[in-house]
């Protein structure tokens, strides 16, 4: 909202506009209808953009001096991009034929790693160092003021869907098992406001607090992407493959060990950061 109305209004006040308007779409307790075309929007537009107005004196290094917390900053953000969703349980709970979600899982990932590969290799190509996050911020602000409006039904869905999976956790927790979970009644309703509520007040106090993108970024996949990605990976094994034992043990210390470099190196840059634009070239040459 400030790129399109070029700062008209405080960023804290678009944060509390956002706070309000996603709890009012995640009051709903089921995914029934979610679209992904204005995302195929978002990426035409991007690799449009970074085109038609790349940027002067181009200079890539072969290699960069960095430091172990900057370096894995730029895995973490790779691994966010790929990683095993946590709301792939809510998909599947909602599946009227649970068996299908294999098949879907694959189409979603053969689709978002080729849409992934192909901004990242025209992005950087138009871009190269100087490339922002998101990658938006390296267009001209015609093209960044455009895409942003046809990309923002996609970004509220987003920030719908995230809402609707973590609530549905706790719902799903404390009414497992009853009637409240099939039927409308005050207290379902109550407590499904109460929980979205909750949830959405702790998510803006965190996008206010950490407002650099790729930090924040980097700090939720270390949560989370590592272990939907790698950690449970190597516990949902069968007892009776004994010969994928080392394999899934393997798969279970990357997760581990993910989750623990990936919240180091998130939180060094947070504390690094001071309010500042932050990058690992800029931290590389401080250092």
């Amino acid at each position: 909202m400030d790129a399109i109305t070029e700062h008209a209004i405080c960023t804290i006040v678009w944060g509390v506009v956002g706070f309000v308007v996603l709890w009012i779409f995640t009051l709903p307790r089921t995914l029934k209808q979610v679209s992904y075309l204005s995302i195929a929007w978002l990426s035409s537009f991007t690799i449009i953009g970074v085109g038609v107005n790349p940027t002067r004196n181009l200079h890539l290094n072969a290699t960069v001096d960095t430091t172990l917390d900057c370096a894995f900053l730029c895995v973490s953000n790779i691994i966010f991009a790929f990683a095993g969703h946590v709301a792939f349980f809510s998909f599947i709970s909602e599946f009227r034929d649970p068996t299908e979600f294999l098949k879907t899982v694959h189409l979603l990932q053969a689709i978002d790693t080729t849409m992934h590969v192909v901004v990242t290799i025209v992005a950087y190509q138009y871009t190269r160092n100087d490339v922002s996050s998101p990658v938006l911020k390296s267009t001209s602000n015609v093209v960044m003021d455009v895409a942003y409006r046809i990309a923002l039904p996609t970004i509220l869905l987003a920030g719908v869907i995230y809402g609707h999976v973590a609530a549905k956790y706790d719902y799903v927790r404390l009414f497992g098992g009853t009637k409240h979970m099939s039927r409308r009644t005050w207290l379902s309703i109550g407590s499904w406001a109460a929980i979205t509520l909750t949830l959405r007040l702790i998510a803006w106090v965190i996008a206010e607090s950490i407002p650099n993108f790729s930090t924040l970024l980097a700090l939720i996949s270390s949560l989370f992407a590592s272990w939907f990605t790698y950690g449970l990976s190597g516990v949902f094994w069968n007892w009776k493959e004994m010969c994928l034992t080392a394999l899934n043990l393997s798969i279970g210390g990357i997760g581990a060990a993910v989750c623990g470099i990936r919240l180091y190196a998130s939180g060094k840059a947070i504390h690094d950061e001071s309010g500042s634009s932050w990058t690992c070239a800029d931290n590389s040459q401080t250092e």
